[in-house]
Formats: C-alpha cells, sequence, structure tokens
C-alpha cells in the first residue's frame, strides 16, 4: 500500500478498518501501541473511569473516524473526530476537499485570555464601591498571580481587573468583577477559579459588601479563533446544479440563518457537529466551547449565525468566528489512551492550534450542511450514509450489510420496510 504525504486521501471510505489504520499509521508514525489503542481503547477500562468520574460503572465508546483532505494555514493534517452521526465525517471530508486550494482554510487566534467573575452584593454607594475597587486593581491582579507562579513563569497570568455594574436587578444592585487571565497551554477552568476564589475576601474587604459567586465563564469572548475558506464557484457544480446556482444557494441560506434564529439554531448545529466531534476526539470540555459559541451567536441580543458565506467575484467565500476554550495541558489529554494517539496523529498541537483546527472544521461541516440544503436537500446524503445502521437494524448480518444498502440505495428508500424487502431479496439471490 503507498502511503501518501498529505490529507488527500482518494477513496478512503472504500478501504477495510485495517487498511484505514495501516494510511494513518504511515502518515502519522504509529506504533503498534497507538493501533491497540485504537482498535481497542487500550488503557481505558473500568478502572481509568473511576478515576475521572463519580459512581462509574464502566465505559461509553464512540466511533472515532478520520476526516481526509484538510488543509489549514498550507499544513495538510488528518482530522480526527469522534462521533455517533452517520455523515458527519465524509461532509467535512467532502468539504474540506473543496476547501484546500492554495493554502486552505486560513485560521487565527487572539491570546488565551479567560474570564472570572466575581458577584458582590449588599455595598454601599455604587460609584464610590467602584472607586475603590479600581484603585486597588492592580494590587488584585497581584494577588491573582500569587497563587499560580508557574503559570507567570511560562508568560501567563491575570492581566487586568474590569469592573461591571449591574445598578437594578432583582436582588438590588450588583457589581461583577471580571478578571482576565492569559491561560497560555491551559483550558482555563481551574486556574481561573483559584485565582477568583483567592481575591474574593480581598474584595469583600475592600467594598465592604457581600461576596457570592467566584467562577469563570464560559463565554470566552477574549479567546477568539477565526477560520476563512475560499472555493472557486466553478467547482461547486454538481448534477443537474451549476456552481453560480449553488453559489447563490449557500449565499441566500447563510442570510436567512443571519436574520432568522430558528434557522440559526440549525445552521450553527450544523458547524458545531465538527466543531464539537472534533473536540471530543481530542478530549476537550466540548459543553463548554457550545455554551461560548451559542453565547457568542447572541452577543447583540439577537440570536445569530455564527459563519458568515459570500460571493467574491467567482470565489464563494466563508468565514466563522467562535470562542475557544481549549487546552494541551491538563484534564486527560495526557492520560486518556485514545486522546493521546490523537494528539500524536495531530502533531501535538498547541492550545491556540487545536482551536485553530476545530474552528476549521466548524466551517468545513457548515459548507458542507447549507451546500447540501441549497440544492437536493438535506436527507439524500444523510439517509444514504445511515444506511447501513438501517441494514443492521432490520436484521443483516455484517456479511450482508453492503448488498442491502446497495439496493436500498438502487430505490432510494431508506424506510424499515424497504430495508426489510432488500434483505429478503439478497438472501434470496444469496
Amino acid at each position: 500500500m503507498i502511503i501518501p504525504t498529505n490529507s488527500r486521501l482518494p477513496g478512503f471510505y472504500k478501504h477495510s478498518v485495517d487498511e484505514r489504520l495501516a494510511l494513518v499509521q504511515g502518515i502519522a508514525e504509529l506504533t503498534e501501541d497507538d493501533l491497540l489503542s485504537l482498535r481497542q481503547a487500550a488503557g481505558f477500562d473500568c478502572d481509568s473511569a473511576d478515576r475521572m468520574v463519580e459512581n462509574a460503572i464502566g465505559v461509553f465508546p464512540l466511533p472515532l473516524g478520520i476526516a481526509a483532505n484538510f488543509r489549514i494555514n498550507g499544513e495538510d493534517i488528518l482530522l480526527p473526530m469522534a462521533v455517533e452521526e452517520p455523515s458527519v465525517l465524509a461532509a467535512a471530508s467532502n468539504a474540506a476537499n473543496l476547501l484546500r486550494d492554495g493554502d486552505g482554510i486560513l485560521t487565527t487566534s487572539t491570546e488565551p485570555i479567560m474570564i472570572g467573575q466575581i458577584q458582590v452584593l449588599d455595598f454601599g454607594d455604587l460609584t464610590e464601591t467602584r472607586r475603590r475597587l479600581e484603585a486597588r486593581a492592580e494590587a488584585l491582579v497581584a494577588k491573582a498571580n500569587s497563587v499560580n507562579t508557574r503559570l507567570t513563569d511560562r508568560g501567563g497570568g491575570a492581566r487586568a481587573l474590569i469592573v461591571r455594574e449591574f445598578p437594578e436587578t432583582a436582588v438590588g444592585p450588583m457589581i461583577v468583577l471580571h478578571l482576565e487571565v492569559n491561560v497560555c497551554d491551559a483550558m482555563g477552568a481551574n486556574i481561573i477559579n483559584t485565582m477568583v476564589e483567592a481575591i474574593a475576601p480581598d474584595v469583600e474587604a475592600i467594598t465592604e459588601g457581600r461576596v457570592r459567586l467566584r467562577i469563570l465563564s464560559n463565554l470566552a469572548d477574549k479567546r477568539l479563533v477565526r477560520a476563512q475558506g475560499r472555493v472557486p464557484v466553478a467547482r461547486l457544480a454538481r448534477g443537474d446544479w451549476s456552481g453560480e446556482e449553488v453559489a447563490r444557494g449557500i449565499v441566500e441560506a447563510s442570510v436567512m440563518a443571519d436574520v432568522d434564529p430558528y434557522r440559526a439554531a440549525t445552521h450553527n448545529k450544523g458547524a458545531m457537529n465538527g466543531v464539537d466531534a472534533f473536540l471530543v476526539a481530542a478530549g476537550q470540555d466540548w459543553r463548554a466551547v457550545e455554551a461560548g459559541c451559542h453565547a457568542y451567536a447572541a452577543r447583540d441580543g439577537r440570536y445569530r449565525s455564527l459563519s458568515r458565506w459570500g460571493i467574491d467575484g467567482d470565489t464563494l467565500v466563508g468565514t466563522i468566528e467562535i470562542p475557544m476554550q481549549v487546552g494541551v495541558v491538563g484534564g486527560i489529554t495526557k492520560t486518556h489512551s485514545v486522546v493521546k494517539v490523537v494528539h500524536k496523529i495531530l502533531g501535538y498541537p498547541s492550545a491556540a492550534r487545536l482551536g485553530e483546527i476545530a474552528a476549521a472544521s466548524g466551517l468545513a461541516q457548515n459548507l458542507a450542511a447549507i451546500m447540501a440544503l441549497a440544492t437536493d436537500g438535506i436527507q439524500r446524503g444523510h439517509m444514504g450514509m445511515h444506511a447501513r445502521n438501517i441494514a443492521s437494524e432490520a436484521g443483516a448480518r455484517p456479511e450482508e450489510v453492503a448488498a442491502v444498502v446497495a439496493e436500498l440505495k438502487k430505490v432510494r428508500d431508506y424506510s424499515s420496510v424497504a430495508a426489510a424487502s432488500a434483505l429478503l431479496k439478497v438472501r434470496g439471490a444469496a
């Protein structure tokens, strides 16, 4: 078998699992132990689960696949995804192929600034309390940094303390402090929570009020990643659809998601299919990222799409910008056997690089979804990928599944009734 030197893997889906593993092994230089981890999640058992969570009773595996064709900032990567939904990997791979010209998807990210919040209640005069807090802000930042000198040694640490006022709430006047912290390559939750809890007593003394909540915010709007991709309009042609028609349909779908929150929710879910599946594979807190992205989509008071698509001359251009709280230190990135192999496949990325890959995955997945919607509809391709599950549900044995799927695709009917009929036909022929 010839081992490719980039992420372009034509016909990857046609290979057996063993053949796919051999290809990935050759590209990512995986060891036999790495392969064993991928095949059996070796090293991740009930004992591992018991160390991670309370009341553990077992482990819950998910399929792990590779999205091919990704080129990000001129570098080809194999993009792992852990997801149970059919069509996600195929859709991402197809869209990545459209977006791979030149340097492929271009990404940028801001500094890894996370926000810790401190809620203050029952203080005196609002203006005077604000003045006292701002006068002591530098000292509070220094106190926060004193509890994590390893972070400051790496160039991170608390940067600023921001005072936010809420003069009228259901529980009276409120001040919310924002401690802005550069968390370097960490996700940041433990760092932030430790810092805000450390300075809370000082805040109470300064304000002569009462501190209640001390915790990070998952709206990480100072830790953003941006991904942009370009596709020549001519490459979008498919079936009876011209490239111009497809491009126009994608733009019209994008605009609908920007003006209608009911569409925006589904539009953004399509993008998050790619983001979340990658983050799960990479051992990240995908729930935190999901919460932050949806909050960011509503930052101006109305829920909108996270991506934008438009036409520039003869090119379709798409952009996504999302908050990204990820880390490559701590958590399960160094303890989960499969997650460690995933990071090896990715080339041991920094947290910034990991976040940019996630955004690129989301952009590709979003393109695939709205391209299908703008042409033949979402069900045709999705149900085609779902056919293997339908065949299995109808009772097809592993050696019969491919033949049943072929029959379903002939009639373009993916119902359970059609699957049962196809299975009878296959067995009759056999």
